[in-house]
């Protein structure tokens, strides 16, 4: 196997935290330096994305997942000389539709009226996973990660995906290892809408995972673990 020089941030999800790439960091902590950083420290995207540069390392690979891709984008815009590939894991450069903010105003609701669980449903719905062997596992594990983080952090995020920027300008512009990856049962960012996200950066590779939803990292993680050591060893720059 070729040298992999640089270190692997991942960013979790909306409510998740570092369990949920578990067998990520477990496989390619062999090969290579990984860290798992927080999306929650932070009322904006671009302050969530600031904090993070006092903490990451020089130069790293830089992987994220739903609102943790969100957050990867912005900070690949503001540190373009830090962040040597980006992979976006069931994300979107796109800022929210009126009625995607009017939806996730609906879940706020829920979260501060005592009805966490289901604001949690409504953000994760079950028909965003695969109907795999360990759907049920997984769905418990993401409720359990929800519930370590709380209502606060629920309503802070959603605000954070509610007022975020369209970035398409920044993809565009791209000249780093780009990978698209995303479940093939993934409801909330289907494959047709992931192929329209490639086609925005030039060179980028699109990598479905067969048999997952939107959590390909717990849903197929060996598949996601081979997308990861594929786009590691993809050219550093074009």
């Amino acid at each position: 196997m070729a040298q992999m020089s640089e270190p692997l941030v991942l960013l979790p999800d909306a409510l998740c935290d570092a369990r949920l790439y578990w067998p990520q960091i477990a496989d390619l902590s062999h090969d290579m330096a990984v860290m798992v950083a927080p999306v929650h420290l932070g009322d904006r995207i671009e302050e969530i994305a600031s904090g993070l540069l006092d903490v990451l390392p020089r130069r790293f690979a830089l992987a994220g997942c739903g609102f943790g891709g969100m957050v990867a984008i912005e900070l690949q815009r503001r540190a373009p000389d830090r962040v040597v590939r980006l992979m976006l894991i069931g994300s979107t450069p796109l800022a929210d539709t009126p009625q995607q903010a009017d939806e996730r105003d609906r879940l706020v609701i829920k979260a501060r009226a005592g009805k966490f669980d289901e604001a949690v449903a409504g953000l994760l719905p079950e028909e965003s996973f695969a109907d795999g062997p360990f759907k049920t596992e997984i769905m418990a594990l993401v409720r359990d990660m929800a519930k370590s983080f709380g209502s606060d952090i629920f309503v802070r995020q959603a605000r954070a995906m509610q007022r975020r920027r369209d970035q398409q300008a920044v993809m565009v512009k791209l000249r780093i290892p780009v990978m698209i990856v995303a479940g093939t049962q993934d409801t909330l960012y289907p494959e047709k809408r992931q192929s329209v996200l490639a086609e925005l950066v030039p060179g980028a590779v699109l990598r479905m995972i067969d048999g997952s939803g939107h959590l390909p990292m717990l849903e197929e993680p060996d598949a996601l673990c081979a997308a990861i050591r594929d786009w590691m060893r993809l050219p550093a720059s074009r």
